[in-house]
């Protein structure tokens, strides 16, 4: 790995191929959860991978080369979306649905369906979502990466949340109520 970074360090376009096709596939399925399609998935791959080469220089542990790649794609995909996020006031926003989905219904539910629901999310939704509950983000680093408040992120989560269940519920029919 660390022949690889000093060559793309280099700007060396046989370790840069290397590394895009070591990491692409991986990259690519994160990004297609905070994309809204598959286009937009590759845009922000290939704009992340750009990112990468440029900033390859700030790598200083090989170990640490697939959690930096990762945190590039991310923002990556928030700067993306930034800009087109219109995120609503604490106040503006609907109370949370009080439904949670049954295990049947995530026993049933594949990995692309689950993916395809949360890109059916709203931008500004789907970003809190993916943040909090797949990359693992606290509120408050939350709202200081999207630029909103953390009541606002909070209550985008479950808005978020309460859509993702009532479209479980939608297709499987399976829900009950807390």
């Amino acid at each position: 790995m660390e022949i690889l970074i000093k060559g793309c360090k280099k700007n060396d376009r046989k370790s840069q191929k290397e590394l895009y096709d070591r990491f692409s596939s991986a990259m690519y399925g994160l990004c297609i959860q905070y994309a809204s399609n598959e286009e937009d998935a590759r845009d922000v791959l290939q704009e992340g991978f750009i990112k990468v080469f440029n900033k390859i220089e700030q790598v200083q542990n090989p170990q640490a080369l697939p959690g930096w790649i990762r945190k590039v794609m991310i923002n990556t995909a928030l700067e993306k979306y930034r800009s087109h996020m219109a995120l609503k006031r604490i106040d503006e926003i609907s109370p949370e649905i009080n439904a949670e989905v049954s295990n049947s219904a995530f026993e049933n539910l594949t990995a692309g369906e689950l993916v395809e629901l949360i890109q059916g999310l709203s931008p500004k939704y789907r970003m809190v979502f993916n943040l909090y509950a797949i990359e693992g983000y606290n509120h408050k680093e939350i709202s200081e990466m999207l630029g909103i408040s953390e009541g606002t992120s909070k209550s985008n989560l479950s808005r978020a949340r309460g859509i993702l269940q009532q479209r479980i519920t939608t297709l499987y029919g399976t829900a009950f109520v807390r």
